[in-house]
C-alpha cells in the first residue's frame, strides 16, 4: 500500500506523520487490496473564531474503486483525523455490502477478499438498504460548446453555477470545471484506464 500525507497551508509534523500513519494503516486490515492511500490536511484562517483544520482521506482499491472520506473542524489536525477514519470505516462498510447486479461487478469484492478482511467495530450496527440500489432517475441531454478554459470560467460565472461542463480546444476533450471550496477553480480531465 502507497501511503502519501501532505498539507496544504499546514505543515506536517514528524508526530502528525505518525499518527496519521498509526491510525491509517488498521484500514488495510478491514480493506484488503488498497492500492493507494493519500491523507490531505488543510488549514483555513477564518475572520472569526478558530480556524478550520480539514483532513481527507482518500483510497484507491486494486479493483479500481475510490473511496473518500472528508471532515473539517476547529481544533487539533489529530481530531479531525480521527472524525475523518471514523468515516472511512462506514465507507468501507458500505464497499464491502455491495452485492453483484448484472453487468456491474467491476468495483465489487470477490469472497477471497472478504474473508481476508476483518470486521470493523462499530459503536453502531451498520443497516444495509434492501432496496435494489441506486438508479439512474433521470437523463439529460447537455451541449456542449468549443471553448478554452478562461471562456469557461466566464460563461460559468455568468450562469451562477459550481460546475460547467465543455469541450476544451486545447486538449481535445470534454472536460468539467468546477468552482474549489478555496475560492479558485478545478478542471476535471477525463483519461480512460
Amino acid at each position: 500500500m502507497e501511503l502519501t500525507i501532505q498539507g496544504h497551508n499546514l505543515k506536517v509534523t514528524e508526530a502528525l506523520e505518525a499518527e496519521t500513519r498509526q491510525r491509517v494503516e488498521k484500514l488495510d486490515r478491514y480493506l484488503p487490496n488498497i492500492a493507494a492511500l493519500r491523507v490531505d490536511f488543510t488549514h483555513e484562517k477564518t475572520k472569526r473564531g478558530q480556524d478550520i483544520i480539514g483532513a481527507e482521506i482518500t483510497i484507491r482499491h486494486a479493483r479500481g474503486a475510490i473511496l473518500r472520506a472528508e471532515e473539517r473542524g476547529a481544533g487539533e489536525a489529530a481530531l479531525v483525523l480521527s472524525d475523518a477514519v471514523d468515516k472511512m470505516y462506514r465507507q468501507i462498510e458500505r464497499f464491502k455490502g455491495k452485492r453483484s447486479r448484472k453487468g456491474r461487478d467491476r468495483f465489487i469484492m470477490s469472497a477471497d477478499e472478504l474473508a481476508t478482511a476483518e470486521a470493523i467495530p462499530q459503536s453502531e450496527p451498520f443497516v444495509e438498504d434492501e432496496g435494489t440500489g441506486p438508479e439512474v432517475a433521470r437523463r439529460k441531454t447537455v451541449s456542449v460548446s468549443a471553448m478554452t478554459e478562461s471562456e469557461a470560467i466566464e460563461q460559468m460565472e455568468l450562469l451562477g453555477h459550481d460546475f460547467f461542463m465543455f469541450f476544451n480546444q486545447e486538449n481535445g476533450s470534454i472536460n468539467l470545471l468546477y468552482h474549489r471550496k478555496t475560492g479558485d477553480y478545478g478542471i476535471l480531465i477525463p483519461r480512460v484506464e
